[in-house]
């Protein structure tokens, strides 16, 4: 992805949003705002579209590693941090902090990403027709405010109800944090409802990244807002909204599991590299599976090949793991945002909480037949396919950022395994300290 000269500093940034952090961001994406609000050109609005969608990819990993390590769904070694197998485990008498990389840099992040959203809302009210044609802006403010409700979503899976603020435009007065998650996804679906009433009609010029390949014109990104909404009426266990955003979607019963929207990543100069990807058999810097994952897998499962055996198991801070995870096999490698198996899980989802126990079986013997396993043999209830379709998440969707949120959602954080006699399962992020002090 294309890197811009017209950028903020990481320290306006931080001024803006009242945030701290341990470290810096490293972003170049968010442009000067002076002169682009006020008269943009069209090169200006790209930049500024291209700014936001790079800005997702910043911190993602630390996202990633700590909602997986919290989450047992990896171990993450490391002989320069050594919180990934402390804080983040609750090792002995440690706690999560908060006001460090964890939490600091993906939260500051996607709140960056909202900021630059704004940023294109306030230049798009001041642009000329011959820039841009009243349908063609509608294109810009919908996928701006698309975006702010999902870099949202993401906070409050983090902070849950230790609150979070709800996006404001520049110069508007932060508002309090909010610590009732439902408040908070309702604002999330306003963002993405208004989001979808802006791209219907409209044209869309703005480059996108390969990431976006398929969903690069306004049906498309409607598609993949409807996506996200399909989520986030999931997590508030409105079944009928969630069936009806995925009508909406691109979920595709039969279609391919992998069709769907990605972060991209490349190492071409000025981009960013996927820090996701570490080397098999590595030393020093390593993500391993947890036990769990192999010990649990049913015999025959493909989602098994997510990793993969090492030459020998790596070892740190009394903790072992011997299956090197390669979800994502070189540093050009992209990273899912959604993807259609989500979305197959989520029809089966809501199905069998609105007890269509033939569809929500069909649906989930879309994915077992998919993965190589055999059809659902075992009992036809809710209680049985509810267990039955935490495995599959667990195994279609692994170090996808879902598995901790789906254990809590069900209360059963308690099932997650604790290796050391003094390891915590953590429910929810703190908020972070810059957050407490405004």
């Amino acid at each position: 992805m294309k890197k811009y000269l017209s950028i903020i500093t990481v320290t306006l940034f931080l001024l803006a949003l009242n945030a701290c952090q341990k470290g810096e961001i490293n972003s170049l994406n968010t442009p000067v705002v002076g002169g682009i609000i006020t008269d943009p050109s069209r090169s200006d609005l790209f930049n500024l579209v291209t700014g936001a969608e790079s800005g997702m990819r910043n911190s993602l990993s630390a996202y990633l590693d700590g909602t997986g390590i919290i989450g047992r769904e990896i171990y993450r070694f490391s002989g320069a941090e050594p919180r990934y197998t402390t804080d983040l485990l609750g090792g002995g008498s440690k706690l999560l902090d908060n006001n460090t990389f964890y939490i600091t840099n993906p939260w500051s992040a996607r709140y960056q990403v909202a900021r630059q959203c704004f940023i294109l809302l306030d230049a798009i009210n001041n642009t000329r027709t011959e820039v841009a044609s009243d349908v063609q802006k509608k294109a810009f403010t919908g996928f701006a405010k698309t975006l702010i409700g999902y870099q949202l979503l993401l906070n409050l899976n983090m902070t849950n109800t230790n609150g979070v603020r709800i996006p404001v435009p520049n110069g508007a007065t932060l508002g309090p944090v909010i610590t009732n998650p439902a408040v908070v996804m309702d604002s999330i679906l306003k963002f993405l409802d208004e989001g979808k009433a802006d791209l219907t009609g409209s044209e869309v010029i703005f480059p996108l990244s390969d990431g976006f390949l398929g969903f690069k014109n306004a049906a498309g990104l409607i598609k993949f807002n409807r996506a996200i909404a399909a989520r986030v009426y999931t997590y508030q266990q409105k079944w009928d909204n969630a069936l009806s955003a995925l009508n909406e979607s691109f979920f595709d019963l039969n279609g391919p599991l992998n069709n769907g929207v990605y972060h991209a990543f490349s190492t071409n100069g000025g981009d960013l590299a996927n820090t996701m990807y570490l080397p098999p058999n590595g030393n020093g810097e390593i993500r391993v599976a947890h036990p769990s994952f192999a010990t649990n897998i049913l015999p025959g499962d493909d989602r098994i090949t997510k990793t993969s055996l090492r030459t020998s198991s790596a070892s740190q801070s009394g903790l072992t793991g011997n299956r090197d995870v390669i979800v994502w096999t070189s540093l050009n490698a992209p990273i899912s945002i959604i993807r259609n198996e989500e979305l197959v899980l989520i029809y089966a989802e809501a199905k069998m909480q609105k007890n269509a126990i033939p569809d929500a079986i069909v649906a989930i013997n879309r994915i077992r037949t998919a993965h190589n396993l055999p059809v659902y043999s075992g009992p036809s209830t809710q209680a049985a396919l509810i267990t039955e379709l935490l495995y599959n998440r667990r195994y279609s969707l692994f170090m996808e950022g879902h598995r901790w949120i789906d254990v809590r959602r069900y209360n059963l954080l308690g099932t997650l395994p604790k290796d050391r006699p003094d390891d915590d399962v953590w429910p929810r992020y703190p908020l972070p300290q810059s957050e407490s002090n405004i």
